[in-house]
């Protein structure tokens, strides 16, 4: 019997295969094969939320992949991720080829793998089961709630609010956190209060420090000492007295581990400790899931990575605790295993936290056979998980009271305080966090007994003042997310990352700022449709849905509930006047705007009029600044750096200083496609030499460049330095894509947190690495000695020499061409990689250049034929044209058709996702 199985990605698919057999035949789906299309109407409220779907283009491929495996098989497995989206990829794929009519006669099951390792993938095809429909329907309500969100929010901001992008479900109360934190930081006003601490010696001459804590018989708080002169008081009051050892206290306490990842906690830690976004941690722990080639054999290294679930299979605790006693000794294995409970409010806990397949494959083991970020997630899961199994640590703290005994009860009492870890227990490999300050080890204080008399050193007051509360990073924002409960493990990272995509938020020093965008469009919310951006009306909606996925509630009805009431407030907006927009934000926004100046000073005053008044304003590129005058004052302020650099306001050129060592000047210039960086002037008697021009990166605004930075970005490329294995040299630069480095023909894209000025060799080689990856190298052309490369591109993989290409056949692997076959698709379908256009264009401009000298050498002469002649060749055209259009019209009718029943010949496709992306709460 012939089965044909169905998961999501292309690495997966040949890893399964392999563990699966002949028998079997091994499909991706390649993320979601279906989607609604991004229009109005796909959603329809009055016909009990009936959903039109659209097979994308690559769906569509796929299906008729599947299709066609189908035929020779009996049985059809679905086989794609556990989770939610994974439900529901499936319920796609068996609805497309039921369209298809493709199951006629077979058989469909559901399987789920939890980690891709040849134990576990047996064991699952073992154990099938029935699509879970319940699952299905959290998807189709989230799916219809999120795409009923945008379609209908979006366009009210669109109208009432020019400028803006779009909002969503989720993102939206995430922004508003954001915003609402960036408020309270600007209101914020720092109080003063002050400390005094002691230098003491014991008895036996050792040094230690104590802090002031009572004083005339009254405990300090925070504030007790509020300013310079109390301070100086208590300072005086502890110089007069004379400290002897009152008490002494001593405790033991534990520290315990913590629980193994989830989804959630996994990108708080990467973030903390490695530095990685929401994304980049998905994005590579999707690919410690799906397998990684250990010496010629893919293997799953971790297991399912979107989870909020903390337990773990026996198996796995046993074989841990194992290691534990082989590796660390007895004394670090508790007497019996941990269990641990998530804490997080509406957590599913459907699957296992993130742990190792396979605990006896340590990090040093598979480093080699990683790259850089996976080697360091891997590890940091690694320790996470063998530490959550690992016997507590223990501490002994010592506090120390200091008072006079000759002043009572009214004596000043200073404390010194000590701990020292007594057993590391799990602190012996790992950490959580970034070493906060109670894992550190302060130290022990001398030995001391009551009643032995210090001798007292400086005494110093300290001056401190409150701080504002942080701003969020990613691991705080989706601590709080997940606290307060909106959104889901799938949801994170997409919505952060949607955040920055819409320019509504900035990562400054790895923390968010909102841009002034962002704020205007939260603020428009909060005042006109208050109850949908907030936190506990986001956080009962999930509740809500979460009984829908487990069965206890029906989808039709909860949307039924939510869409009453949201489309009741959107027809409330349908007289809102902009006007009223602009007085609302205006008045809400202003102290933000115009920062309070001098006393007796308006901060509104127009700055080149003196008589107007600025105010915010609304254009069809969004909200700015300008004066009451208008249009006798013309003074405007943008908001924040638009997108277009063009629209920047700054001078057409701008003069940063003088090159240090040729004296030529250094400017930044605007051009037709944005401002750039300029060094010297241009030769009008040498129109052949033109000046040093650099493209100014994106994200750093012209007016903020300096000089230093100026000239830093005119020197690239700059060397960084030479390949410890090829000996070729290395260089970083900045191209029409982005900052680069480059290794002879080979170049690897830098990321955003990349500075292309100081990036290093270290970091050089591990982006060419990924992009080495990618190219095969057969070897040397027995003719020039070049290499012969087998190179992954936009439309799949293909062999190139020199600047020959050649398109490799449809199903072949890049893994299987030999040289010989290299050679003679080169020689036979070569093509030359560059110079085709350049071709064309010198070919086109030589006959236009023929054609106008024949034009000057015969001048024609209309005459009345000639024009009657025109006229008929023109409508015969026009004929062959419209016949044409009918023709193709016709045609992609058909083909329309053929993708899916609910696809017209003008309905737009949307690319699948990949298979580390889910649908969930993907704004317009």
């Amino acid at each position: 019997m012939t089965s044909v199985v169905v998961v999501e990605s292309p690495a997966k698919a040949k890893t399964i295969n392999k563990y699966l057999g002949k028998d079997y035949v091994v499909i991706p789906s390649i993320g979601h094969v279906r989607d609604l299309p991004p229009k109005d109407g796909s959603v329809n409220p009055d016909e009990d939320f009936a959903m039109k779907w659209q097979t994308s283009e690559s769906g569509a491929k796929q299906i008729s992949k599947i299709v066609k495996a189908l035929k020779d098989a009996d049985e059809l497995i679905l086989a794609t991720d556990p989770d939610r989206e994974g439900e529901a990829i499936s319920w796609h794929v068996r609805a497309a080829l039921m369209e298809k009519k493709a199951l006629t006669g077979k058989k469909v099951q559901r399987v789920t793998f939890h980690e891709i390792t040849k134990h576990a993938i047996l064991e699952a095809m073992q154990h099938p089961r029935e699509l879970d429909q319940p699952l299905i329907d959290a998807y189709l309500a989230r799916r219809a709630l999120d795409y009923l969100v945008g379609f209908t929010l979006s366009p009210v901001l669109w109208r009432k609010l020019p400028g803006s992008r779009s909002a969503g479900r989720v993102q939206s109360v995430a922004l508003r956190l954001i915003c609402e934190r960036e408020a309270e930081i600007e209101v914020f006003k720092p109080r003063e209060y002050w400390s005094v601490t002691a230098q003491c010696t014991c008895p036996e001459g050792q040094l230690f420090q104590a802090r002031l804590t009572h004083l005339a018989g009254t405990k300090l708080e925070q504030f007790s000492l509020g300013d310079e002169t109390a301070a100086h008081k208590a300072q005086a009051a502890v110089q007069q007295a004379a400290f002897k050892v009152e008490a002494i206290e001593k405790r033991r306490t534990k520290r315990h581990p913590a629980p193994p990842f989830t989804t959630s906690t996994m990108q708080q830690e990467a973030s903390r400790k490695l530095g990685l976004s929401a994304q980049n941690t998905m994005r590579t722990a999707q690919q410690l899931y799906e397998g990684v080639d250990l010496g010629g054999e893919t293997t799953g290294l971790i297991t399912y990575m979107r989870t909020d679930g903390v337990t773990m299979a026996k198996e796995a605790v046993e074989a841990i605790r194992q290691h534990i006693g082989e590796a660390f000794g007895a004394a670090y294995r508790p007497e019996k295993p941990r269990l641990y409970n998530t804490k997080t409010k509406n957590a599913q806990e459907a699957h296992e936290a993130i742990r190792p397949t396979d605990i006896s494959r340590t990090p040093d083991m598979v480093a080699g056979y990683l790259n850089a970020d996976q080697a360091k997630l891997y590890r940091l899961i690694w320790q996470r998980t063998v530490a959550a199994q690992m016997q507590s640590a223990e501490i002994d703290q010592t506090a120390v009271v200091l008072a006079d005994p000759t002043q009572g009860v009214g004596t000043p009492r200073l404390r010194a305080t000590g701990s020292v870890i007594a057993f590391d227990g799990f602190l012996k490999l790992y950490r959580e966090g970034q070493d906060s300050q109670d894992e550190r080890e302060s130290g022990l204080l001398p030995e001391l007994a009551e009643g032995d008399s210090i001798t007292l050193g400086e005494v110093v007051p300290e001056q401190h003042f409150t701080q504002p509360p942080p701003r969020y990073t990613e691991a705080s924002l989706v601590k709080t997310m997940e606290d307060i409960g909106i959104g889901r493990p799938s949801t994170y990272a997409s919505i952060l990352g949607v955040l920055r995509d819409r320019n509504y938020v900035t990562l400054e020093n790895r923390r968010f700022m909102p841009e002034d965008r962002g704020r205007i469009v939260t603020t428009f919310l909060v005042k006109f449709f208050e109850r949908y951006v907030d936190t506990g009306f986001t956080a009962a909606l999930e509740e809500q849905l979460d009984e829908i996925s487990g069965g206890r509630a029906d989808w039709h009805q909860v949307m039924g509930g939510f869409w009453q009431d949201f489309s009741g407030a959107v027809g409330q907006t349908s007289d809102l006047k902009i006007s009223d927009v602009i007085d609302v934000l205006d008045a809400d926004l202003g102290d933000h705007f115009f920062p309070a100046v001098a006393e007796g000073q308006d901060p509104r005053t127009c700055s080149v009029c003196h008589t107007g008044r600025m105010g915010l304003k609304l254009g069809r590129h969004g909200a700015f600044l300008g004066c009451s005058n208008y249009p006798e004052c013309r003074n405007t302020r943008p908001l924040a750096l638009p997108e277009s650099a063009d629209a920047v306001p700054m001078e057409s050129e701008h003069l940063l200083g003088h090159d240090p060592e040729t004296g030529e000047v250094i400017s930044v210039r605007r051009g037709p496609y944005g401002f750039y960086l300029q060094r010297g002037e241009a030769n009008p008697e040498d129109k052949k030499s033109k000046p040093k021009r650099a493209a100014i990166p994106a994200g750093i605004s012209p007016a903020n460049l300096d000089l230093k930075m100026a000239l830093g970005l005119l020197s690239l490329p700059r060397p960084i330095g030479v390949h410890p294995e090829t000996g070729q040299a290395i260089t970083a630069g900045l191209g029409r894509f982005g900052p680069f480095v480059r290794m002879g023909s080979i170049y690897g894209s830098l990321s955003k947190e990349d500075d292309v000025l100081t990036v290093g060799l270290e970091r050089a080689l591990e982006v060419l690495a990924k992009k080495l990856a990618s190219i095969r190298n057969l070897g040397l052309h027995p003719v020039d000695g070049e290499p012969v490369m087998v190179r992954k591109g936009r439309f799949g993989p293909y062999v190139q020499h020199d600047q020959t290409i050649a398109n490799l056949p449809k199903e072949t692997a890049m893994d299987d061409v030999t040289m010989e076959e290299a050679l003679q698709l080169l020689a036979e379908k070569g093509k030359p990689l560059k110079g085709r256009k350049t071709t064309r264009k010198a070919a086109t401009k030589k006959t236009t250049t023929s054609s106008k000298a024949s034009s000057a050498a015969k001048p024609a002469k209309k005459t009345k034929a000639t024009t009657a002649s025109k006229k008929a060749t023109a409508k015969k055209a026009t004929a062959k044209t419209a016949t044409r259009t009918t023709t193709k019209a016709r045609t992609t009718k058909t083909t329309a058709k053929a993708a899916t029943a609910t696809t017209t010949a003008k309905g737009k496709t949307t690319s699948a996702p990949q298979s580390d992306t889910k649908a969930d709460d993907v704004p317009f």
